[in-house]
Order: structure tokens, then C-alpha cells, then sequence
């Protein structure tokens, strides 16, 4: 199985850089499911419904997010149906609306256990062990015939990334790092067969600060006076992970960081 995950979409020009390069790509490199992180598809902060249908049209097939997903009100509703297409973090309390985790199934029947949990080093709020969230998850599944399990990891530090990636390793297919919107080069394989990247990165404006217009954020920087983050413009990039799953043993054979940029 081949599962493609892309990096944070960033506002309107992540959305269009994803609608301009996915089709094409999904259909040269034969993936069997797009994994994409959204919780910054609305104007650089949050998700509504317009945003999911419009990616899903592109060729999205499901998604994760991260600590910006409740940002717009409307999106809760949705997160209350079971069978809607987006994840918020598992290790939110449990009366939070939404699910964590979801088992997708790929258009030939393959089933890929996604799980989506949120780190705590650096990090807003007062979440849950996303390590031992993790565990009790697997637990659950553990008699479940699955294809695969892919971990997005929405966490600031890179220790805590690469300690739940060995943690998990031999355990799961993926471990991905998303939220800094940097694109770290420790894309590997771990010993025990987990495909691991600390973060891959966002898909959006190139010419930037992570997305936002440069200006703004370098003028806050000096001022220290509140800024209000407006989405740049001008070339775009696409950032995202293409990982090659054994069906048998549910471990990585294969992983390659893609990087494109448009105009």
C-alpha cells in the first residue's frame, strides 16, 4: 500500500498548490490513499466544512489536525459525525467532539488505522500522555486485520517527535511530525520497520514566515505588539511524504520526501 501525507495546508494557496499537484501525482505514483493535515486550511487558522469538500475534490482523502482545529465554530458539528473525514487529537478529553483515530480503507480494501494525537512539550493546553494515548489505542485494535497504521504526531519538539517515533517503532507503519511547517531531513526507516519524519513540512506560501506574511511577523518580532497573521502570497510550495507499507507485515519497505513549488 501507498500512502501519500501532506504537510500542513496553509490558507487558500495551500489549498490551490494541493488542487494544481495532487491529481497528477496521485495518478503517476499510483497512491492508494492521501493522508493531509488540515487545521490550517482556513485562512492560515482552522478548517470549515467548504475547505474539506474542496480538498476531497482535489483528491484528499482524509484528514488530521492539530491545536488550531476549533478555531472556526462550524466545524464542530461535523467533527460530531463518526463517519466525517477528519481527525482533532486523540489525547483532547474525552467529551471534546470528534474522534482521534479511524480506520480508512483504500478503494481496493486495504485498511489503514490513522491516529492522531498532539505532543505537550511547548505546546498550548493540558493534554493527555499522547505515548500512552497511543498505546491504549493499539490495545484496541490489536485483533483488528489491518494493512497499516500511520501516526500523525502534531508536536513543537523535535525530542518529543523522535521519542514517540522509537517508541512506536515495530509498532506502527508511520510515524509524521506535523505543525512546525519546516521540513526536517531525518526522513528514514526506523530498526523496526516505521517509517519516521520528524515534521514534513506545510503546503503553502514559500515567500513567508511558516505561511504567514513575512512583514507582519518580522514587524511583531521588533515591536512585540499583538499581530494579527494575514496568509502570504507568491509562489507556493508542496510538501509531503510518499511511504511504500508491506500488506503482510504492516511495515515500511519504502519512503521519499516530495517537494514542489509553483508559481
Amino acid at each position: 500500500m501507498k500512502i501519500l501525507f501532506i504537510g500542513d495546508i496553509y490558507g487558500r494557496p495551500g489549498r490551490n498548490a494541493v488542487s494544481a499537484i495532487l491529481p497528477d501525482l496521485k495518478k503517476d505514483r499510483s497512491i492508494d490513499l492521501v493522508i493531509a493535515n488540515a487545521e490550517n486550511m482556513r485562512h492560515g487558522k482552522g478548517v470549515n466544512h467548504s475547505n474539506i469538500t474542496e480538498m476531497q475534490e482535489a483528491g484528499v482523502d482524509f484528514f488530521t489536525s492539530g491545536n488550531h482545529i476549533f478555531k472556526d465554530a462550524t466545524i464542530l458539528d461535523h467533527l460530531a459525525d463518526s463517519d466525517y473525514p477528519l481527525l482533532r487529537p486523540a489525547n483532547y478529553p474525552d467529551e471534546v467532539p470528534g474522534n482521534g483515530h479511524r480506520v480508512i480503507e483504500s478503494p481496493d480494501g486495504k485498511k489503514l488505522l490513522v491516529i492522531n494525537v498532539m505532543g505537550r512539550v511547548f505546546m498550548p493546553g493540558d493534554l493527555d500522555c499522547p505515548f500512552r494515548e497511543v498505546d491504549k489505542i493499539l490495545k484496541d485494535f490489536e485483533d483488528e486485520e489491518l494493512h497499516g497504521i500511520f501516526v500523525d504526531f502534531h508536536a513543537e519538539a523535535s525530542s518529543e517527535k523522535c521519542a514517540l517515533g522509537h517508541y512506536l517503532d515495530g509498532r506502527v507503519s508511520a510515524v509524521v511530525g506535523t505543525h512546525s511547517h519546516i521540513p526536517t531531513a531525518d526522513q528514514r526507516i526506523l530498526n523496526g520497520g516505521t517509517a519516521f519524519q520528524s515534521d514534513v513540512g506545510m503546503t503553502g506560501p514559500l515567500d513567508s514566515v511558516i505561511g504567514a506574511d513575512k512583514k507582519l511577523v518580522i514587524e511583531h518580532f521588533l515591536t512585540q505588539m499583538p499581530l494579527k497573521i494575514e496568509v502570504a502570497g507568491g509562489p507556493k510550495v508542496f510538501q509531503a511524504l510518499e511511504i511504500e507499507i508491506d500488506d503482510d507485515s504492516r511495515k515500511a519497505v519504502g519512503l521519499e520526501f516530495i517537494q514542489k513549488t509553483i508559481d
